[in-house]
């Protein structure tokens, strides 16, 4: 599985001390917060096409097969957004741009988890939105 990597120093979220049994009853760990994965799923579940799938070092969840959000590994979430917006979403309170190998990408941000449910959904009606609109893979 591919890592991305952030090139920013992000708190892990909770991250690093979470752990799961697997079936051959060894500890292994997890690599996104679980809790997070789980408030994201409460808002896109039912959502035509969607699809959840390990990616990026957290677990992604696409739309029609493009992705719309992850819990990221970092902690917090990992969003697509439309590239012409990025800038824009980036002046947001707890946003900043997803950077791969030294690049920050257009249309990809990191955001900290919000606290409050409403900005929570809106961020993620974002990263939905913006799936909805593109070709399905």
């Amino acid at each position: 599985m591919a890592r991305a990597c952030s090139g920013s120093e992000r708190s892990p979220g909770g991250v690093s001390g979470l752990s799961s049994s697997s079936r051959d009853g060894q500890t292994r760990p997890v690599a996104y917060d679980e809790h997070l994965a789980e408030r994201i799923r409460e808002i896109v579940a039912g959502e035509p096409g969607l699809v959840e799938k390990r990616m990026f070092g957290g677990l992604a969840f696409l739309i029609n097969g493009n992705m719309a959000v992850a819990a990221s590994g970092g902690g917090g979430l990992l969003l697509r957004v439309d590239p012409a917006k990025t800038e824009e979403l980036v002046a947001l309170p707890g946003a900043q741009p997803f950077v791969m190998r030294g690049k920050a990408m257009a249309g990809w941000l990191l955001v900290d988890e919000p606290e409050d449910d409403g900005s929570f959904a809106a961020w993620l009606a974002r990263g939905v939105g913006y799936a909805k609109v593109l070709k399905p893979k």
